[in-house]
């Protein structure tokens, strides 16, 4: 597995990974230099891990951090990894409450609103999902797709689990029986790397697609509300290309009802407003990196907090001046935190971003009818070649051309 970047923001606390490691510290104040280190590497490694549900040995994990997840309080964090473990924290102050086994490696995680579980979504298409009140518990399948599963998010009331899989649905089933399907919301024509629930309209979710579409819903009822072909916001004299445009986060700040989108591949951000009261979406910007951008994440005083491929300066920390946004160099908290990563670097060298592994994820389409005509072209030729040589006149034995007496026909009319 690749070596994955991303970043993490809950209230005061910021979280960086990269690698098997990540370190989290506080954005509260630049005197606060309380620092938490984490690596996966030296976590707990149980017997059965070595052993797949065959009895063989399994082949070795890189402990790479796959996805890691905030609870709402921010009073857990959650990661998994690629050795098959779901590591559970507590934050005030850091502690690690638990290592335990998954079934299979997983795309996306998400606590509850309750904060009672975590739930996970792995490759096969399953959701599990594991106590936080008892962090040793083993986990509890919860319900399963025929794909591959890209995330899972749940409603604010958590009535609702949303799923979104390979094969371009989005599916809303019912907590308390996830059997039972409340919705699906369909229209996208390509995988659905990232959904997104609307905190302060909880009726609302966002989506993205390898389509390259931004789409609004209601998705108890499954309609599509808007969407925006974010290719169409890119300059006319760049090559347009839809696998660039698959978005690898959908971040929102309550503040404006902002709306950030971070696509795969290259180094922007897109802006947009959610414009609840019409149900819409409003592109406001465009923010250009000097360098790859890795993730973003928005703090709750209205500023974007961006990871990007620079060791001299690996973050970015942008705010909206007079309706633009723009990026601020003169930061205490920001000159804190970015020394950290300098002094930390190497678990960032050579990452990928958080949706690198979408290239992989677009279905190859083959263009069988033009093979097909050509074929059949081929077989006509043949065919009329043979009628040709049929209707033709055939030499006798003395080599002369036996000639047709009245009445007969030749062998093809």
């Amino acid at each position: 597995m690749a070596n994955s970047a991303g970043l993490s923001l809950c209230g005061q606390t910021l979280v960086v990974r990269g690698g098997s490691q990540f370190l989290a510290t506080s954005i509260a104040n630049s005197d606060d230099d309380n620092l938490f280190i984490y690596d996966c590497s030296t976590a707990e490694k149980k017997p059965q891990e070595n052993k797949g549900e065959d009895g063989q040995p399994m082949e070795k994990g890189s402990d790479s951090i796959l996805a890691s997840t905030f609870s709402e309080s921010g009073n857990y964090f959650a990661l998994t990894d690629d050795s098959k473990r779901l590591i559970l924290f507590r934050t005030k102050p850091w502690q690690c409450l638990s290592v335990r086994t998954v079934v299979r490696r997983c795309t996306a995680l998400t606590f509850t609103a309750s904060e009672e579980k975590v739930l996970v979504a792995d490759k096969s298409g399953d959701v599990y999902s594991f106590s936080v009140l008892e962090p040793q518990g083993c986990g509890k399948l919860e319900l399963g797709h025929l794909s591959m599963l890209l995330d899972v998010v749940v409603s604010p009331d958590d009535r609702y689990v949303l799923t979104a899989d390979r094969d371009e649905k989005i599916r809303v089933s019912w907590s308390a029986a996830p059997h039972s399907i409340e919705s699906f919301c369909l229209g996208h024509t390509e995988f659905v790397s990232r959904i997104f629930v609307v905190p302060d309209h909880p009726e609302l979710l966002l989506s993205t697609s390898g389509d390259g579409t931004l789409r609004l819903w209601d998705y108890r009822s499954g309609l599509e509300l808007h969407h925006c072909l974010v290719t169409s916001l890119q300059e006319p004299d760049v090559p347009r290309s839809e696998k660039a445009f698959t978005a690898s986060r959908i971040v929102y700040c309550r503040q404006e009802s902002c709306v950030a989108l971070l696509c795969d591949s290259i180094p922007v951000v897109y802006i947009f407003q959610l414009d609840a009261p019409r149900r819409q979406l409003v592109y406001k910007q465009k923010l250009s990196f000097q360098h790859r951008v890795w993730d973003v994440a928005f703090e709750e005083t209205q500023s974007l907090w961006v990871l990007q491929d620079c060791q001299e300066t690996p973050l970015v920390l942008c705010q909206p001046v007079w309706g633009q946004w723009q990026s601020v160099s003169e930061n205490n908290v920001l000159k804190k935190v970015s020394s950290h990563l300098r002094r930390n670097w190497a678990m960032l060298e050579g990452s990928a971003g958080v949706g690198d592994s979408f290239s992989s994820l677009y279905k190859a389409t083959f263009d069988n009818m033009t093979t097909y005509l050509k074929k059949k072209e081929e077989r006509l030729q043949q065919q009329l070649q043979k009628r040709q040589r049929r209707k033709s006149p055939q030499p006798g034995p003395n080599g002369h051309t036996k000639k047709l007496k009245s009445g007969e026909a030749s062998l093809g009319c």
